[in-house]
């Protein structure tokens, strides 16, 4: 296909990008401007590519040779160093896009003193081999329940607004960002938001719904966890922990001062905020700190099917999966006696109608509640294990211990924050 030589940056969300050999080295996340003084056109400076190792890298526009339909080819040497963005320089999906602009255009006569949005960044290659914005694409803003509007193409000089200062002020919308995030796992819109400036950061956070904002808080540094959620409206900050996982709820109000972590457990519901409290009782480096208390727990009159049925949730980790506790009533922590566990193994080689109850493993040791991270780090490597059972002395099962939650632990606290490609 033919190398174009004007795009709309929403059209390279995503390509990917391609070396000089042709191997494909990672996607288009966003494109880096300049805005200039007056209304002299902004110089696109290059592209930042997310790397297969999910490192953010900066490429020069003069590394481009061809942006295509469905890829964008460099060509020469580009450094890996980790994309931070300088002053002076603006994201042009992260930080343009949604932004309240005004339109001078004769042209445009229906816009003319009203607030439009901006929807997305028409750049062109120039005689000199520079890039620069020409072009911008807006929409008027839609009521709650109207569509969403037609879009108009406006030439960069007749466009008001487009400044640093003006890009610095509250109440940006985000659902370019939103659309950008769909489908895409918990831990890398992590990564793409841990990238973004403070205030694009807070308004992604308002914008995303409870049960999304609460996976991918469980994916960030404990830093960035608590800054989004102390930016957050107290109720909403009590709602995002309730739909997070306990131990990682425990973890994040852990890291607030004690007042300011009772207020928000007393405003979730006590259901959730119980296992949270319990959790919040133990060392964070023990056994009974590290645990989840919502493991796969089910009594001896369980069938096997029963059983495979409960283990194949897809909310389950897999070191969750692979084991299921199996206790007298109340099944719910801290339960009733604990007999013994099965192991997903077992369960795969049993009839369907056997009932977990007879196919026990009693031998399998059991962790104490104060057990240390290092005794717990034993443990697994001693029995082959990646989830391990917390019993009191009287018998209960308090929760389970995985070991993603131990290497949470054992790895430096700035773990997410280094790449891959650095380990």
């Amino acid at each position: 296909m033919a190398a174009v030589s004007k795009v709309f940056v929403a059209r390279l969300a995503g390509l990917v990008v391609l070396g000089p050999d042709g191997e494909s080295i990672g996607r288009v996340r966003d494109v880096v401007i300049t805005i200039r003084i007056g209304r002299q056109r902004p110089r696109v400076l290059g592209l930042v590519v997310e790397l297969l190792t999910r490192r953010r890298i900066f490429i020069p526009m003069l590394r481009v040779t061809a942006i295509e339909p469905g890829s964008v080819t460099l060509t020469g040497n580009v450094s890996l160093r980790r994309f931070t963005q300088k002053p002076g320089e603006v994201l042009a999906l992260a930080q343009v896009l949604d932004s309240r602009v005004r339109v001078d255009d004769p042209e445009h006569d229906d816009l003319a003193g009203m607030e439009v949005l901006v929807a997305d960044l028409g750049i062109e290659l120039t005689r000199t081999r520079d890039w620069v914005v020409s072009r911008v694409a807006v929409r008027k803003p839609r009521g709650r329940l109207a569509r969403r509007t037609a879009m108009q193409i406006v030439d960069w000089q007749h466009v008001q607004g487009l400044t640093q200062s003006q890009l610095a002020l509250p109440g940006q919308g985000v659902s370019q960002l939103l659309e950008q995030f769909e489908g895409m796992r918990p831990a890398d819109v992590a990564n793409a938001i841990r990238e973004l400036p403070d205030k694009r950061r807070h308004e992604v956070a308002v914008a995303l719904d409870d049960e999304r904002l609460a996976d991918v808080l469980q994916e960030l540094p404990s830093d960035d966890q608590t800054d989004l959620l102390t930016h957050l409206e107290v109720e909403r900050a009590a709602d995002v922990l309730e739909a997070m996982d306990p131990d990682d709820a425990a973890d994040l109000l852990g890291e607030l001062p004690d007042a300011e972590a009772e207020s928000l457990l007393q405003l979730m519901d006590p259901e959730d905020s119980e296992p949270v409290r319990r959790l919040l009782e133990h060392s964070p480096d023990t056994a009974g700190g590290l645990m989840t208390p919502e493991p796969v727990i089910l009594t001896p009159a369980t069938t096997v099917a029963e059983a495979l049925a409960r283990v194949r949730n897809p909310d389950l980790t897999p070191a969750l999966a692979s084991l299921v506790f199996v206790v007298r009533p109340p099944i719910s922590t801290p339960t009733g006696r604990y007999l013994g566990c099965v192991h997903l193994q077992q369960l795969l080689r049993e009839p369907p109608a056997t009932l977990v109850g007879g196919v026990l493993d009693t031998d399998l040791t059991r962790l104490d509640p104060d057990e240390s991270l290092t005794a717990v780090t034993r443990y697994f490597a001693r029995y082959n294990l990646v989830c391990g059972p917390v019993v009191d002395d009287e018998e209960h099962l308090l929760g389970a211990v995985t070991v993603d939650d131990v290497l949470d632990h054992l790895l430096p606290e700035d773990w997410r924050e280094q790449e891959v490609a650095d380990e």
